[in-house]
């Protein structure tokens, strides 16, 4: 079946294409950079620019499609581009049209729990277009989940980000709303099978995860995760909402924005866990809130040099040595087999942190003042190691090591690539962050050096520069393909496991679902 996938590039649809694609399916990802997105699968993924708010630009973009996953939605409105009204409410309109004009005979549409109930703005534009899906021509299902968390969510994950960075977290009310947050891969293949049935036609469902939970049960969770704990300063309700609209109006995230807030006090959650689809009816066994949370922990999504502020800037620091008996490999290896004693900083600061280097692993490193920061790694050859940021850290960008001969000597530099990742992480650069980063970067070239057995009579030498806009757009290419290469050899790994564990129980991929 070839499935037109909407809004594919979100926690929630990345796991939905994931899904379809192990489940023998093609997939049509509508999205407005397509063709970048979907080099994050190695096949079965065709790109279809457009956007939901501009109907010429879907035009065709059904064509040849049997089913439609429609999962486009904003939360938080940023006027004027995304308000509730024109991608909620017009935007679903616009792509059932589209359906309809092409000869769709499926279409699924994700909509919210609590969605025909709540008041909030959200939940009004939600079921507003549901009303929409329900006049569709063909088969129609509308799911309903509950909170979805994933890498990059933005809700739990920015939680966990703030339990790892801040001395502080302000805590909604009296920190006991209860919800019932359900783990996007249990969402995903929720949906690749409502998008295969045929007997739900017409049909509304509720899903959410197994357990409910509140923000202090989250904050104490997520505190045994990280082995951190900020204080928790109680916010009354209204100066929550008031903050919200403060915090949104000058670019600064929240775990919940005004809308999030009215849908937790409303209640999140499925009364009757008879009536909870994601078991019901799809017979898919739930993730636990503890599991889901620890895979969080290290697999929040990278952090590349688009997502920062100012200029791109290369720094390199680096040192001749002569006298050892290491080879480039060698010395590569060492750093890997030594790198948290190499490091001038606490690296595996969480418990039971990955402190070796592998290609794909998610190293957790402590800041002063900063508290806990994440790196991935992306690349771990004979002479190189290159490093992702990971959300949550001040900087976008990458560091790589590097080891080569150079006649008789021996080279090993650290290259960065970076940008500070938001306006008062600029700020922290701007003044002391640089002086502490080139510090670091020293620091780790001196403990090569003498872990190497030899010496460098020049010492560390160094060059720092702003790249222009050409260079900057080499680098972000780089590192962009880089992680989608992670990111595809990652998913390839999952979808022969599962493969795998599939032939080995005598089933195949569409036969998985009840």
């Amino acid at each position: 079946m070839r499935v037109l996938v909407t809004g594919g590039t979100g926690v929630v649809g990345n796991a939905a294409v994931t899904a379809l694609l192990e489940r023998g399916h093609e997939v049509r990802l509508l999205s407005r950079h397509a063709a970048r997105d979907a080099r994050r699968w190695s096949s079965g993924v065709e790109p279809s620019p457009g956007n939901v708010t501009e109907p010429a630009s879907l035009r065709g973009a059904a064509d040849g499609c049997d089913a439609v996953l429609h999962l486009v939605g904003v939360v938080a409105e940023r006027p004027p581009k995304a308000t509730l009204e024109g991608v909620n409410v017009e935007g679903t309109r616009n792509i059932v049209a589209e359906a309809e004009r092409a000869g769709v005979r499926k279409f699924t549409f994700v909509s919210s729990l609590g969605a025909e109930r709540g008041t909030s703005p959200y939940h009004r534009s939600k079921y507003r277009a549901e009303q929409i899906v329900r006049a569709f021509r063909g088969g129609w299902v509308i799911l309903r989940p509950g909170n979805v968390y994933g890498p990059g969510d933005d809700e739990i994950s920015l939680l966990l980000k703030m339990v790892r960075a801040l001395p502080a977290i302000p805590v909604i009310g009296d920190g006991d709303q209860p919800f019932q947050p359900i783990w996007h891969e249990d969402l995903g293949a929720a949906l690749a099978r409502a998008v295969e049935r045929d007997d739900l036609h017409r049909r509304v469902l509720e899903l959410a995860g197994p357990e409910r939970t509140t923000q202090t049960d989250l904050l104490d969770r997520l505190t045994a995760l990280t082995g951190r704990e900020p204080a928790r300063v109680p916010l009354p309700a209204l100066l929550a909402a008031i903050g919200t609209r403060v915090a949104a109006a000058v670019g600064v995230e929240v775990p919940f924005n005004e809308s999030q807030l009215t849908m937790l006090r409303e209640g999140s959650v499925i009364e009757d866990p008879a009536h909870n689809a994601l078991t019901a009816v799809f017979g898919i066994e739930p993730t636990s809130l503890d599991e889901g949370l620890a895979r969080l922990a290290d697999e929040q999504p990278e952090q590349l040099p688009g997502q920062g502020v100012g200029r791109l800037r290369r720094k390199q620091f680096w040192a001749d040595i002569t006298g050892s008996p290491d080879t480039p490999e060698m010395l590569i290896d060492r750093l890997r087999r030594q790198f948290a004693e190499i490091m001038p900083i606490e690296v595996g600061s969480e418990p039971g942190a990955q402190i070796v280097p592998e290609r794909g692993a998610t190293i957790t490193m402590s800041l002063p003042v900063r508290g806990n920061i994440q790196v991935r790694v992306a690349e771990c050859g004979e002479h190189v190691l290159t490093l992702l940021t990971v959300e949550g850290h001040p900087l976008a960008g990458a560091v790589r090591f590097l080891a080569e001969e150079r006649g008789d000597l021996l080279r090993f530099e650290v290259q960065t690539y970076d940008r500070p990742s938001s306006i008062s992480d600029y700020l922290v650069m701007s003044t002391i962050g640089n002086l502490l980063q080139d510090l670091n970067w020293a620091a780790v070239v001196e403990h090569m050096v003498e872990a190497a057995g030899g010496r460098a009579a020049e010492g560390v030498q160094r060059d720092s520069e702003a790249l222009d806009e050409e260079q900057t757009e080499r680098i972000e290419r780089w590192l962009e393909e880089l992680a989608a290469a992670l990111s595809r050899d990652e998913r390839d790994v999952r979808r022969s496991l599962r493969s795998d564990a599939a032939h080995e129980s005598g089933d195949s991929p569409t036969e998985l679902r009840p």
